[in-house]
């Protein structure tokens, strides 16, 4: 844990401390966990890897919100400080990928390249009713129910009928989690709410970013990545086939190959 400003953080500094440092961003829902699998190729071929859980997520304090997107990114770059680290290649998902293009146009210096998963630079009514039923079925504290609740807009459809039993096993782990995780749901679905517009500023990132979106995220769709990638000039973008809103767990090969492709074109 780190403390930054009056709380703490959950941080996890890995790989090689000298090596060039790639920035994981959670999804809204999930921890640092979510992005073991697609990070072991950076642990193993000497990058340093820095993965934390936002404030109000799972393994961090959960102060009183709602919270900005601006906080999250200075609070990112506050634990980069804490460890000695200048730059960065950031990589998020969703809600993460949200943070990530803040610190693109709030602190370029640090930025050598960004790869955004899943994202969207602002909410639409669909998108706002949606969440909002994230936060009912929030205020039920019943993991279980919350988990089968949201699987159908954040999975792919082909996703969720070949998958069928992980599906299962996720919705009885999800039962498992704290009451806390709720309260700090809802303050970072509020968040996102409130403050996830930020489509004017996009035109200010200029560091090299490639923009990711399944075909089937019903959640935030091409549409939002489409724009992401319009606004940012001389961003790359790729569609995953067949994937929903959750690449990372759904195409982790393909994401892995694209990731690392990119991160190797960039690094200086």
């Amino acid at each position: 844990m780190l403390s930054i400003k009056h709380f703490k953080l959950h941080v996890e500094d890995l790989g090689y401390p000298k090596g060039e440092t790639v920035v994981f961003l959670n999804g809204v829902m999930a921890s640092t966990s979510s992005w073991y699998t697609l990070m072991k190729y950076f642990v193993k071929n000497d990058f340093r890897v820095v993965l934390h859980d936002f404030k109000g997520q799972l393994r961090s304090d959960q102060p009183e919100g709602p919270y900005t997107f601006k906080e999250h990114a200075e609070e990112t770059i506050m634990i980069l400080k804490q460890l000695g680290i200048h730059q960065a290649h950031f990589v998020g998902t969703s809600y993460g990928g949200e943070v990530a293009m803040n610190i693109g146009f709030r602190y370029p210096e640090f930025v050598k390249s960004l790869i955004i998963i899943d994202s969207t630079s602002e909410i639409d009514m669909k998108m706002k009713k949606e969440i909002e039923r994230w936060i009912e079925l929030c205020k039920l504290k019943d993991g279980y129910q919350f988990f089968k609740g949201i699987a159908k807009s954040i999975y792919g459809k082909e996703y969720l009928k070949n998958n069928k039993m992980m599906m299962e096993e996720r919705a009885k782990a999800t039962a498992q989690v704290p009451e806390a995780y709720f309260e700090g749901q809802i303050k970072l679905y509020e968040t996102f709410i409130s403050d996830v517009d930020m489509t004017d500023r996009l035109k200010e990132i200029k560091a090299p970013t490639l923009v990711i979106c399944g075909d089937q995220d019903h959640l935030k769709p091409l549409k939002c990545s489409e724009k992401i990638h319009a606004e940012i000039q001389g961003s790359e973008f790729v569609v995953l086939k067949h994937c929903g809103h959750v690449a990372i767990f759904e195409k982790p090969d393909e994401l892995q190959t694209l990731m690392i492709g990119f991160i190797h074109k960039h690094m200086h």
